[in-house]
């Protein structure tokens, strides 16, 4: 009965390591899914609606504070197009983290570089994150919404910049970009624009504000709206388990979800519709978040809709803001666009940085990642910072897996006992399963707790998955030798080698199942791990060899310790 029970836990954990591999293989097929045919079009062609708009939110009911329920989901209004014989022109921003593109129809953001990380690695390029090109054109938008302008559910607003060419100089904190725009309706200085990009040193946050001064004999009436359209063109991984499970789509925050996942395939099935006090709006890519982010005291109306050109297209729509005759009113929002940093996400926006899912045990992965920061902080080297959490991690557990490993000890010395008893006992099940009871009882062995280290570890090891997969920090990040990404498989597969030869000295020190087929099993498992993990994250490969290599150092040195013990007790 005992030994049933012990087969039974050992089928457990290997159960519970296939159930792993076929939950992270699901959310590989989930996130990568074959290619889907281009959105209809003949609605939005009856419509009359151009495949080159974009578009505006005319049908998006703005929020009022005294009604917060969902709003219904419309159809797609006329877009905003721009008279043919308008062009805009492109001004083009450097900052020390930032290289943008502003296209002066709309004023909006159509590029965006970042100069801190490379396109690939060894390249010169950085890493592009928006760009205007149409086959993967991912633009981040903003307006405002008036009977009088700027812009219109027919036309969208045209500026004049300052300059077309700005950059931040030594010593210079912070960069101001403004256009102007006024309309024409034929009376002078009706009403005028000054739309402003402010750049910060070192921040991948931009504020973007409105000031609207009306000079008319009538009210000014608009509302803010800020998106991000983008293709369902995901950039390329490296690896093909690099972004295993890594999410692509849209996500929305608001107080009672702080982070919730909009799917390209819902925004097709259904469109985005709800009123929000505060929040953000975001796309998401690995390793890079762009999140529109209003005023958090604002009651905003969140959207999105998917255009019959392939733009997934999400935002929101402000409160009405209204400028007296003579009155001069004014709105801002937030843009963050860039890698995804913990610490600048949380200062742009409340729960910004919950984009970076490090998935069911966030909890460790947070802890994890913490605490390798920190050994960064003072090695400067990721690959070292990996093998000295390891350590940190196997002396916190150091006392209850050398409790395991007596266990293990203790079994393995009684194996000729056992053999003995089962020769006895062959044909009477229930007094061999008593008298291996009593054995256990006497030896004061608990033959359950050689599992507990394998419990551990599975979601120690999930958890520092995460942190690899998600942490741009280890992006490009080298360790020695021919380790120049941590993030990336092993070129030469010596680091999945030595995990399997660390993995099969570990398990020659543990007593071997008493079923023979399952005793074959565990052999074949040592070559099976390093074939199913060969492409996995060197990182994650370095931590699996460290960490084995310190279990069977401690393990052999605890048994080592007990045979010595038994040794001088039997003298």
């Amino acid at each position: 009965m005992l030994d049933k029970i012990l087969d039974l836990a050992r089928i457990g954990l290997f159960i519970m390591l296939g159930i792993t591999g076929m939950l992270i293989y699901e959310a590989w097929q989930k996130d990568h899914p074959a290619a889907t045919p281009a959105v209809a079009t003949q609605a939005f062609e009856q419509a009359g609606i151009s495949q080159s708009n974009r578009y505006v939110p005319t049908d998006a009911k703005p929020a009022q504070a005294a009604d917060n329920a969902t709003v219904p989901a419309q159809a797609v209004t006329p877009a905003v197009t721009t008279p043919p014989s308008e062009t805009g022109q492109i001004v083009t921003v450097k900052t020390d983290v930032l290289e943008i593109s502003i296209d002066t129809i709309g004023g909006d953001i159509i590029a965006s570089s970042l100069p801190k990380y490379a396109e690939t690695l060894g390249s010169s390029s950085p890493f592009a994150l928006m760009t205007n090109d149409p086959a993967t054109r991912y633009i981040a938008e903003s307006g405002l919404l008036g009977s009088e302008g700027p812009d219109t559910s027919s036309q969208q607003a045209l500026y004049t910049p300052d300059k077309t060419q700005y950059e931040l100089q030594a010593g210079q904190n912070e960069l101001v970009v403004k256009l102007h725009w006024q309309n024409n309706t034929g009376h002078a200085n009706d009403v005028s624009v000054v739309k402003t990009y402010t750049f910060v040193r070192g921040s991948y946050e931009v504020k973007v504000g409105y000031e609207v001064v009306n000079h008319s004999t009538q009210p000014w009436t608009g509302n803010l709206y800020t998106q991000l359209a983008r293709m369902d063109t995901p950039p390329p991984a490296n690896s093909g388990l690099i972004s295993l499970a890594t999410y692509f789509g849209a996500a929305i925050s608001s107080p009672q979800k702080p982070f919730e996942k909009v799917t390209f395939k819902e925004m097709k099935e259904k469109n985005l519709a709800m009123q929000i006090n505060g929040g953000w709006v975001a796309m998401v890519q690995h390793y890079f978040v762009s999140a529109w982010i209003p005023t958090q005291t604002a009651l905003s109306s969140y959207y999105s809709r998917v255009l019959p050109n392939g733009m997934y297209t999400v935002g929101f729509l402000g409160p009405t803001l209204s400028a007296a005759p003579g009155s001069t009113v004014t709105t801002e929002a937030k843009l963050y666009t860039g890698p995804a940093l913990a610490d600048q996400m949380s200062k742009a926006a409340p729960n910004l940085n919950l984009t970076i899912d490090y998935g069911w045990f966030w909890f460790i992965s947070n802890g994890i990642f913490w605490l390798m920061q920190k050994i960064f902080d003072v090695v400067g080297n990721w690959g070292w910072s990996i093998v000295l959490v390891t350590i940190v991690i196997k002396l916190l557990f150091y006392k209850l897996s050398a409790k395991s490993y007596r266990s293990m000890a203790a079994m393995k010395r009684m194996q000729p006992r056992m053999e003995m008893l089962k020769e006895r006992y062959k044909d009477d099940k229930p007094k061999l399963t008593q008298a291996t009871m009593d054995l256990y009882r006497t030896e004061k062995v608990n033959p359950m707790s050689g599992c507990l280290p394998i419990l551990i570890q599975i979601p120690v090891f999930i958890a520092l998955y995460w942190v690899l997969v998600e942490s741009v920090q280890l992006r490009q990040a080298p360790f020695i030798f021919w380790i120049h990404d941590l993030t990336q498989h092993d070129p030469y597969y010596v680091l999945p080698l030595l995990m399997g030869i660390s993995m099969f000295v570990q398990q020659r020190l543990n007593p071997p199942p008493p079923d023979p087929m399952q005793a074959k099993i565990m052999m074949l498992m040592p070559l099976i791990f390093t074939v199913m993990f060969a492409n996995f994250p060197a990182g994650l490969m370095l931590y699996w060899f460290v960490n084995n290599t310190l279990s069977f150092m401690q393990q052999w040195y605890v048994m080592n310790h007990i045979n010595k013990e038994v040794a001088l007790k039997n003298a």
